[in-house]
């Protein structure tokens, strides 16, 4: 796993990374969430430029994302039928999709770049309803923004550690991705307010 990230970031630098999670979110069968760790430590070793980092991983995921909603306007749901189980998107899933999107709306197009599986059909689904290109823009770019945000700055404070972080998704999943973005923004608010501090000494 390492090797081949090491490849892919080496080989094709920003550009790989933008592409390879636009294809994850699609549905092609990409490390996301590894990858972004993997982007956050090169970026705190000084490998890569965070802010690079993060521009690319936030366009990346926003076309991806934006893909497959374009692919259930035109295509629908019999399309995703048919092709879904050839990028592990199944019927099932589908289908558990489709209640959790009638249950909470718009907002689990944020939510779902959360949940492994789960954003890879948020987007289809949100196409196939005609839902407003307005209304997904403002739901979906947020949840890749904080999505990439989230993930580039665990792996920036993990550091060697990095890889770690693929255990405690697939064990843990949401919840440690809540605990993970709370203790994150606590960390950042606290750094705010100490560095307002300071500008008022």
């Amino acid at each position: 796993m390492e090797y081949l990230l090491e490849l892919l970031i080496f080989r094709y630098g920003y550009i790989g990374l933008t592409f390879a999670l636009a294809l994850g979110i699609v549905g092609v069968p990409v490390p996301d969430e590894v990858l972004l760790t993997y982007s956050g430590y090169l970026a705190g070793n000084g490998t890569l430029h965070p802010l690079l980092v993060v521009l690319c991983a936030f366009l990346g995921s926003a076309l991806g994302i934006t893909l497959s909603y374009l692919i259930g306007i035109r295509f629908g749901l019999p399309f995703l039928l048919k092709y879904g189980p050839k990028i592990h998107i199944s019927a099932a899933k589908i289908e558990r999709a489709q209640g959790w999107m009638n249950k909470y709306g718009n907002v689990l197009l944020i939510l779902g770049f959360f949940v492994p599986g789960l954003r890879h059909i948020t987007a289809y689904m949100a196409g196939m309803s005609r839902l407003k290109f307005s209304t997904f823009m403002l739901y979906a770019y947020t949840g890749a923004l904080s999505w990439s945000v989230l993930f580039i700055y665990i792996g920036f404070l993990l550091g060697d550690r990095w890889l770690h972080v693929k255990y405690y998704v697939h064990h843990y999943g949401l919840a440690f991705l809540l605990c993970g973005g709370i203790a994150i923004f606590a960390v950042l608010s606290f750094r705010m307010l100490l560095a307002m501090r300071k500008v008022k000494a």
